[in-house]
């Protein structure tokens, strides 16, 4: 194991996260062959970009933690047209009912932003009747679903959703291509 015990890896779509065999999706064992390491903080099986692993438990729970506010950055692709009022709605929290979420940073992406993605596989559905856009939000929590579930609750449907950045690290300044990973230092990511 490298000195600094943390990996980045750039997760694939369809891929769970975690380690132990998976009888419908491939797991992180196929992209990551290094034992005794493990995700700290989650992406959902739709979910692709950046993921953290380590051995180091107060690690992960430093970077899973609200407390810590580590700042976590989504690409989301959403159905519906730009407007201010559900953009805000977003800046100032949104109940979810089971939870009030914290203020997150959004902005639209400018038009051809998104074109640094890789392709999605398989493609999202496009409907030629209902337009889409694409939004960076920036939370430090990460609840379950949590930007998913933000972006529907006021009338967003999600289609693609990418973790570009966690902390100071990014997937466009590291050149992590999609399915691989690398060591990196801690300092790196606060």
């Amino acid at each position: 194991m490298s000195d600094s015990g943390l990996i980045l890896l750039n997760k694939p779509y369809g891929v769970i996260c975690q380690f132990s065999a998976h009888n419908k999706y491939p797991t992180l064992q196929q992209y990551v062959p290094i034992k005794d390491v493990y995700p700290a903080g989650r992406l959902d099986t739709q979910s692709e970009g950046l993921l953290l692993l380590t051995a180091d438990g107060k690690l992960q729970a430093k970077i899973a933690h609200p407390k810590y506010k580590l700042l976590k950055t989504y690409w989301v692709q959403v159905e519906g047209q730009p407007n201010e009022a559900m953009l805000e709605q977003l800046r100032q929290g949104v109940d979810l009912d089971d939870f009030i979420t914290q203020p997150a940073k959004v902005r639209l992406l400018n038009l051809h932003e998104s074109d640094r993605l890789w392709p999605r596989v398989p493609p999202i559905r496009v409907r030629k009747t209902v337009p889409d856009f694409w939004l960076q939000i920036q939370i430090s929590e990460g609840k379950n679903r949590q930007v998913r579930r933000m972006c529907a609750k006021v009338g967003w449907p999600c289609l693609r959703l990418v973790r570009v950045g966690i902390g100071g690290l990014n997937v466009f300044s590291q050149k992590l291509a999609l399915g691989r990973w690398q060591w990196i230092k801690q300092h790196e990511l606060f």
